[in-house]
């Protein structure tokens, strides 16, 4: 059944206060998009000073709020983004232009998971803590809301996001370069307009444990069976215990809880445990994995991804243990440069790290947003103390060893190889060509989703408050 939309203009003196919401009720719900009906006379008999909300934009029948526009503006000015243009034209475009791709997302049929949302909700909430170095009162102090309300509140407005993310990959799935495409392109560019490339370097490493005394690991297990037993007596919370002492940070401020995972995400010990969980008043065994140790409690199983807290807590490294692992990766750096075996061999055999150790020690860089993974990293994407190390290195040359934090959380020794250095330069068809086809599948991209939403403008009703009319938009057709 076709949602009536509401057109939520007010004045505190003339006419009652209908009820307001935020981002998310500016009607994101799939409707069709159809003509929608003339308020402009009560608007204009309101003064501006006396409303409370009101509509400036109209997409079809979809409305977009002022508030909706504010609510915006604060959520990127707690984020530190900043906004090409004048941020009143460019966010309520923003907006609408995200109603165009929810709509036809809809037509589409595109399918989103609550699972997906309450993932990308839980994200949401942790980089707002991350904020506020992981207070919760000052959060909600905030947003005004409280933590439970800002899940309910955001569940719309994210799943649109997915909706908007998988129909801009829709569209432009099968546009393809090839390399004469990114040589013709590249071909026409002036010099100076060839995109730079910063100094990128491949790096490989050796890395050692430093060995834990059984003694610390008991320790860390009899805190964990303490836990335990307070929880079980109703001495305390889960929650309130892991707030307390979990090692987690991530999770420790939301007294534990991981928030709807898929089993490939977790560590294999963990998942096997926290997947086999069917009653929620009950705490798990302990469990080890690569991160320290565990003990885990249900909180609701939804298809094929579940919820738990846990409480980890990691085992102390001795300085003892720290200064053996470095004078023996010393010695072994000793060795390589005594030529007695080479640095791929030492990886091979000797590391510790089975993310670089079937790779003769050679660092991976895996981008998130192409999917693509190399063995270049800018410095800024390498690991804090192994950036320090290289920079000042020479292209052959081996570090003495040092110490270092994983990032599973662990204090690893290490000694570092840089394999090469690329210098900063312009970009060059021989030494670049996935940056180049990169750039130019992603120009292609963005010139093929311009010109959808331009040509959707065309075919959908449109109605802008006038304040907006002499806004220089990003795309064309908005004003009729």
């Amino acid at each position: 059944m076709k949602k009536t939309r509401n057109l939520i203009i007010a004045s505190m003196a003339a006419i009652p206060l209908m009820a307001l919401s935020s981002v998310q009720s500016a009607a994101l719900a799939p409707r069709a998009f159809a003509p929608a009906d003339s308020d402009s006379v009560i608007a204009r008999a309101i003064p501006q000073h006396a409303i409370i909300d009101e509509v400036v934009w109209v997409v079809g029948d979809e409305a977009i709020l002022k508030s909706e526009v504010e609510t915006m503006r604060m959520q990127a000015a707690m984020e530190g983004i900043k906004w090409s243009g004048n941020p009143d034209c460019t966010i309520p475009e923003q907006i609408a232009v995200q109603k165009l791709f929810v709509h036809q997302a809809d037509i589409d049929s595109i399918e989103v998971t609550d699972a997906d949302v309450a993932q990308d909700v839980e994200q949401q909430i942790n980089m707002w803590l991350d904020m506020v170095d992981g207070n919760r009162e000052r959060l909600e102090e905030y947003k005004h809301q409280t933590i439970s309300q800002m899940r309910t509140e955001m569940r719309q407005e994210f799943r649109d996001r997915r909706k908007v993310q998988q129909m801009r990959q829709k569209l432009v799935e099968d546009i393809t370069v090839t390399p004469a495409d990114v040589r013709r392109y590249f071909n026409n560019l002036p010099q100076d307009s060839l995109p730079f490339v910063p100094t990128e370097v491949e790096v490989q490493i050796v890395a050692m444990t430093p060995r834990i005394e059984p003694e610390e690991i008991n320790r860390v297990k009899e805190e964990l069976r303490e836990y335990t037993d307070r929880i079980t007596k109703g001495e305390s919370t889960f929650q309130t215990l892991a707030l307390l002492y979990s090692e987690d940070p991530g999770t420790a401020r939301r007294g534990g809880e991981l928030g709807l995972t898929g089993r490939g995400t977790l560590d294999p010990a963990f998942a096997q445990v926290a997947f086999n969980l069917t009653d929620p008043k009950k705490i798990s065994k302990i469990v080890e994995s690569e991160f320290g140790y565990h003990i885990i409690q249900l909180i609701e199983k939804r298809g094929d991804k579940v919820n738990v807290r846990h409480i980890l807590r990691k085992p102390v490294v001795s300085d003892e243990a720290v200064d053996k692992a470095i004078s023996r990766l010393d010695s072994i750096a000793d060795d390589i440069r005594g030529e007695k075996f080479s640095f791929e061999d030492a990886a091979s055999m000797l590391s510790d790290d089975k993310d670089t150790r079937n790779n003769k020690g050679l660092m991976s860089n895996s981008n998130m947003q192409t999917g693509r993974i190399t063995s270049r990293f800018q410095m800024q994407e390498l690991p804090p103390e192994v950036a320090k190390v290289v920079d000042t290195m020479k292209v052959g040359q081996i570090s003495r060893a040092f110490k270092m934090v994983n990032q599973r959380g662990k204090t690893v020794c290490v000694i570092a190889k840089l394999k090469n250095r690329i210098e900063g330069h312009r970009a060059t068809i021989t030494e670049d060509f996935q940056v180049m086809k990169d750039l130019v599948l992603n120009k292609r991209r963005e010139e093929r989703l311009h010109q959808w939403v331009v040509n959707k403008i065309k075919a959908v009703y449109t109605r802008l408050n006038d304040n907006y009319k002499d806004c220089k938009f990003e795309y064309e057709g908005w004003v009729k």
